[in-house]
């Protein structure tokens, strides 16, 4: 069974930068997908940003160029580079392990796929 915990989120001013972890426990395989999801006060949940086993990543349009995804094997450990951040990046984030075999780093966006989920991380952005 794999559990997910994240940490690292907090309040910063816009233009600033945090650094998402997830610490990953349970065996999500040599083949996986992982990703980081947000869900903003009255909004739905939306997916963020994902990583694969082969190292290829997909980032949602309006975070491209300022968010980086990671995962370090050795550590257990996925990560989410924020910089630049804006009022609009204010939200709960999530990280999720998808079945590899069930979904690709594009379709784990919409959720499809997902059998593990954190229980997430605030971030709060001021202006």
């Amino acid at each position: 069974q794999v559990q997910l915990v994240e940490s690292g989120g907090g309040s910063v001013q816009s233009g600033g930068s945090l650094r998402l972890s997830c610490a990953i426990s349970g065996n999500i395989g040599r083949i996986y997908v992982m990703a980081w999801f947000r869900q903003a006060p009255g909004e739905e949940r939306e997916g963020v940003s994902s990583i694969d086993s082969d190292g290829d990543t997909r980032y949602i349009d309006s975070v491209k160029g300022r968010f980086t995804i990671s995962l370090d094997n050795a550590k257990n450990t996925l990560y989410l580079q924020m910089n630049s951040l804006k009022s609009e990046d204010t939200a709960v984030y999530y990280c999720a392990a998808a079945d590899a075999h069930l979904t690709t780093i594009g379709r784990v966006l919409t959720g499809h796929g997902v059998y593990s989920w954190g229980k997430g991380t605030q971030v709060t952005i001021s202006s």
